[in-house]
């Protein structure tokens, strides 16, 4: 009972899972600060922050909505529902999507026209297991769409650069996607929910997590290549390297175990390359 203790923005806070915003964000500003060539105007970084908190709460709420009577049956997610009533969430769907819309239009007129299918996407995911295995990429591209949107509240345009990090994002996440997936793999074949986790079972989820990590290096490099950065990013990668192979580390733990390493490792990731960015563009 311990999950619903708390006031109710702390209940709110465990529902969305507030703190894993810290694994899209990291992204986001690196790319913020790639594409302003060093600190962004404090207007531009505040808006795009707004946009992020704003996104993933409308997010995190629809997918909630979305698997209000499945996550009731599964035993890790059991009590979800008891955490906020379901009306306060579509209220709160509601105004976080509208303000995601207000934020972006406040930045230029791309961010504004690009607002709505930002949205649609990110919305998409949650239903995605419905008719397809390929669920965890999906997650990828919605997290994909935070760099690339904050590259365009800087510049007003898609470039190569963003692209590339996205693609680097969306293999990330699909990765750690698949090893926590592993943990509801009973449920879901029970539940005919579709996921590569039931598709090719747990040690070949493994593998594809692992090869997804390698290419996630892959495009962590052609970013750094594409954005023309310097010395001190490229210093950066066997750290990331380092986390990944911890992450791989998870399958052998508890659950327990498993939820630690997933967002210890994963944040690590993020932040240190947040820090790479700003070291090479900032000093």
């Amino acid at each position: 009972m311990s999950q619903i203790e708390g006031g109710s923005v702390s209940r709110f806070l465990q529902l969305i899972r507030f703190s894993h915003t810290i694994f899209a964000l990291p992204f986001a500003l690196g790319a913020l600060v790639v594409a302003a060539n060093g600190w962004p105007s404090w207007r531009i970084l505040f808006l795009v922050i707004v946009c992020m908190v704003f996104a993933r709460t409308a997010a995190m709420l629809f997918n909630r909505l979305v698997d209000w009577s499945l996550d009731q049956r599964n035993p890790r997610t059991a009590s979800r529902h008891l955490l906020l009533s379901k009306s306060a969430a579509q209220v709160l769907l509601v105004m976080s999507s509208a303000g995601f819309v207000v934020a972006a239009a406040a930045i230029n007129r791309l961010t504004f026209i690009l607002a709505p299918i930002a949205l649609a996407l990110i919305f998409f995911y949650s239903v995605t297991k419905r008719f397809t295995s390929a669920t965890h990429f999906f997650l990828g591209l919605a997290l994909a769409i935070a760099p690339v949107g904050a590259w365009i509240a800087q510049t007003g345009q898609i470039d190569l650069a963003p692209v590339v990090l996205g693609a680097g994002v969306i293999c990330w996440v699909a990765g750690f996607d698949l090893i926590y997936a592993t943990q509801d793999y009973d449920f879901d074949r029970r539940e005919g929910i579709r996921s590569l986790v039931v598709k090719l079972g747990i040690a070949g989820s493994l593998r594809l997590a692992q090869l997804l990590h390698l290419l996630t290096f892959v495009a962590l490099v052609g970013f750094g290549l594409a954005a023309k950065l310097g010395a001190l990013y490229y210093w950066s990668m066997p750290l990331i390297v380092a986390a990944l192979f911890y992450e791989h580390k998870t399958e052998k733990l508890d659950l327990g175990g498993i939820n630690r390493a997933f967002f210890q490792s994963n944040a690590f990731v993020s932040a240190v390359f947040l820090v790479a960015i700003c070291l090479d563009r900032l000093t």
